[in-house]
């Protein structure tokens, strides 16, 4: 696979609580210098990543992030505020707790409501909801897919990286099993090779979060990142 292409799919990611201001620029300009899809950072920098990359990639954050359970209207807040500061991309921890105690109606509504609240901004923002699928059944991860496409979302994602475990090729295929191509798919968490990134990339995955963008890129150049295309 080609380098430019390759790097189409992958998010670089830096969701550390000690990222620095710093940190978030030297994760815009590999952004930029080798062609990744976005640069996904906390919130509270979405401006100055907006800022860094000026247009020429987007820009991503987390909400509710990893947990899922701040309460709707925080959530809701939370989004309209990332898309009006610039955010492109929202990726939205759903909340697992109430799913699995069968309050889907409720998790729905929220979906719905976090969706609108983004669109409202900006409809072009692009919306992922983390089912995360370490802490679900297979019957539970095809449910919380279908509740995905039902809420008007653009993805759904896999995992936050921070869970009991990362997505997995087992994951792609049963959440492909419950909504096939009706909506877009992202994996993350321990996505760090080369090797790794074309195996979901074959198994029809769309995007790749992952904070290892460089080392998959270098192991495409047999260990040289090669400054960019």
């Amino acid at each position: 696979m080609e380098q430019k292409k390759l790097a189409g799919y992958l998010d670089l990611a830096n969701h550390h609580a000690d990222a620095t201001p710093e940190d978030i620029k030297t994760l815009c300009r590999a952004v930029l210098q080798y062609g990744f899809h976005a640069a996904f950072v906390n919130s509270c920098y979405v401006s100055l990543a907006k800022r860094e990359l000026a247009g020429k990639a987007a820009v991503g954050t987390v909400i509710s992030f990893p947990l899922g359970q701040d309460s709707p209207a925080i959530k809701v807040a939370a989004a309209a505020e990332a898309v009006k500061n610039g955010a492109n991309e929202l990726d939205v921890s759903m909340n697992v707790g109430l799913f699995k105690a069968g309050q889907k109606e409720e998790v729905l509504e929220e979906m719905k409501a976090v969706v609108a609240a983004a669109k409202d901004q900006n409809q072009a923002t692009v919306v992922k909801f983390i089912i995360e699928t370490g802490l679900l059944t297979s019957q539970e991860i095809q449910e919380a897919s279908q509740l995905v496409l039902l809420s008007g979302a653009d993805f759904v994602k896999t995992s936050s990286g921070m869970g009991k475990r990362g997505a997995s090729l087992e994951d792609v295929r049963l959440i492909r099993e419950a909504v096939g191509e009706k909506i877009k798919l992202k994996v993350a968490g321990g996505i760090d090779t080369l090797e790794e990134a074309l195996s979901f990339i074959e198994a029809g995955v769309d995007r790749i979060g992952t904070s290892h963008a460089l080392e998959i890129i270098q192991g495409l150049n047999g260990g040289d990142t090669g400054g960019g295309e």
